[in-house]
């Protein structure tokens, strides 16, 4: 068994101390470490650990979202692989972890706990109680991804109680996601035995779960960015936090990972050893991770960065394996087969139209960098008796239509806050349950980007006002087998061109894939209708008049 010998400045997160030190690896583990009186010029730190993510969001397989993390120091995530189990049931599942397996990089998967994610949506599988403890049983599997019903959990729903019974019955974290949940709810929510949650927006909500014992994660994602709010706790919760994504896209990935949450936070003057223990230490003792933190015995993972301020990476090494370094990634790209579930439709512009119930319309508020959107009554006129978009008010045709039955008619609402004025943008990327969810300004562009994307088995699709341009998405509408940086510049691309029809959002079609997600507040618009989130139940697009 080959023997390797590196030297630097290492950083023990155990003991809070930076010593010259020289790392002995025999095989994937250390065997001893070294104290040395040479200076050294770099540093050697735990590798990086995604705290929450889902992999699905950055359009690659596991296998290509690793060959890009890897550049930015991370070794590691925990991901819930709700998407493609919308998509795919079990058969998704399976084919994360399998594919999660062609690579050395370290996943720890969920069993999703909400699919569909409420009872208001049609998704392409159903996971009971009967399904998680099956799923909960499978290796790589090794917690209850994030119970999203938390009006089930706070109401004792028998199957949601069913499902978290499960996980502790086998000892795994219940992961959460309730976001704006305060109060006697809250506390419910707790005790119930959920120990997460990514979802807090504001500094108060964090302390009130912090107190009660949650772990908060914090998140900067493409679209959903909390880390300027809540990285204050950082001063007094420190053993409590932890860094993650939720949804990162292409081009996000890219130019950055939890290594730029390190730098920013010390950058603003943290403690270090807190910073690196919210981006490693944390999640490993948490969720149990089979990854070291440069201890003799542990398998040897860890970065090498040139220093602890911008903490530039040098190399990445994954079980003793140099997986990144010279600026060139050692992990080879995995062929993939594609797995989907698309009916085949034909789209009509009449399906769209909207014919006025009454004078005063519900309006989805979309908000930039958030996955919560406000809700907005707008006064029609008299003499309309059709609905329009109305892009100079920035008032916009929104369209869900189911993507496994070509049966069900399209669910139509409107929004504002994407601002284009002219064509429209469609995805089969759409929270939950990943129907087509597509925005524009004539029914006639909203009919061809839509078929683009039914034509195509799913995709990201945008038109111009002249011709559509897309990015196909053939494994579950979610995701392609191209690598990151390919996919990053045709997504780009297409951020591009939204861009220039007039929308400001950073992430217009991250934006886009939320207006559809039931569970987030406060009004949004699923495959059959509009939908208030606070209420937890639909609502009419018009106001009854009285």
């Amino acid at each position: 068994m080959a023997q390797q010998q590196l030297e630097g400045n290492i950083v023990d997160l155990i003991n809070g101390s930076i010593q010259p030190g020289r790392i002995i690896i025999e095989g994937n583990r250390i065997t001893d470490i070294e104290r040395i009186r040479n200076k050294c010029n770099r540093y050697i730190i735990p590798g990086f650990v995604d705290a929450h993510v889902h992999v699905e969001s950055s359009m690659v397989t596991p296998v290509e979202f690793s060959r890009m993390a890897v550049r930015h120091g991370t070794v590691a995530a925990v991901s819930d692989p709700h998407e493609i189990a919308n998509v795919l049931g079990e058969e998704g599942i399976k084919f994360m972890l399998e594919n999660g397996r062609k690579t050395p990089f370290k996943y720890m998967f969920g069993a999703p706990s909400c699919v569909p994610a409420t009872p208001f949506e049609t998704a392409g599988a159903v996971i009971d109680a009967n399904a998680i403890r099956k799923i909960l049983g499978m290796e790589g599997i090794g917690f209850l991804a994030e119970m999203m019903n938390f009006p089930g959990v706070v109401n004792g729903d028998p199957e949601v109680m069913e499902k978290i019974r499960a996980a502790r019955a086998r000892n795994v974290p219940v992961d959460g996601h309730a976001p704006g949940l305060r109060g006697e709810r809250l506390k419910k929510y707790v005790n119930a035995g959920i120990t997460t949650d990514h979802e807090c927006t504001e500094r108060d909500e964090a302390l009130e779960k912090l107190e009660l014992g949650m772990k908060i994660l914090i998140r900067e994602g493409s679209a959903a960015r909390n880390f300027k709010k809540l990285i204050p706790l950082m001063e007094t919760f420190p053993e409590s936090l932890m860094f993650c994504t939720d949804d990162s896209h292409p081009d996000t990935l890219t130019k950055g990972h939890i290594n730029q949450l390190v730098m920013r936070a010390v950058s603003l003057g943290y403690d270090l050893f807190n910073v690196l223990r919210a981006a490693s230490f944390n999640a490993v003792k948490h969720y149990g991770l089979n990854m070291g933190l440069l201890k003799v015995g542990d398998p040897a993972d860890f970065v090498v960065v040139q220093d602890l301020k911008e903490f530039r990476i040098m190399d990445t090494y994954i079980d003793g394996v140099r997986v990144y370094g010279d600026r060139e990634v050692y992990i080879r790209p995995v062929e993939t087969e594609p797995k989907n579930a698309f009916t085949d439709r034909r789209v009509n512009p009449s399906e769209f139209r909207v014919m006025k119930g009454s004078n005063r319309m519900h309006v989805i508020q979309a908000i930039d960098g958030e996955l919560i959107t406000e809700r907005t009554l707008v006064t029609l006129k008299d003499r309309e008796k059709e609905v329009h978009s109305d892009p100079d008010h920035d008032l916009l045709k929104i369209a869900v239509i189911n993507r496994y039955n070509p049966e069900v008619k399209p669910s139509v609402g409107f929004v504002s806050g994407f601002g284009i004025r002219r064509g429209a943008l469609a995805s089969s990327i759409a929270h939950d349950s990943h129907h087509v969810v597509c925005v524009g300004v004539s029914d006639r562009h909203i009919a061809e980007t839509v078929q683009w994307i039914f034509s195509n088995q799913g995709g990201i699709a945008v038109h111009d006002g002249n011709t559509v341009r897309g990015l196909p998405l053939p494994i579950a509408g979610l995701m392609t087998g191209d690598p990151v940086e390919i996919t990053g510049e045709r997504y780009l691309e297409l951020t591009h061109i939204a861009g220039s029809m007039g929308s400001s959002l950073r992430a217009p079609f991250m934006t886009l894939s939320f207006m559809a997600l039931l569970v987030i507040p406060s009004l949004k618009i699923g495959d059959r209708g509009l939908f208030d989130v606070d209420a937890f139940s639909f609502t009419p697009l018009f106001e009854q008049q009285v």
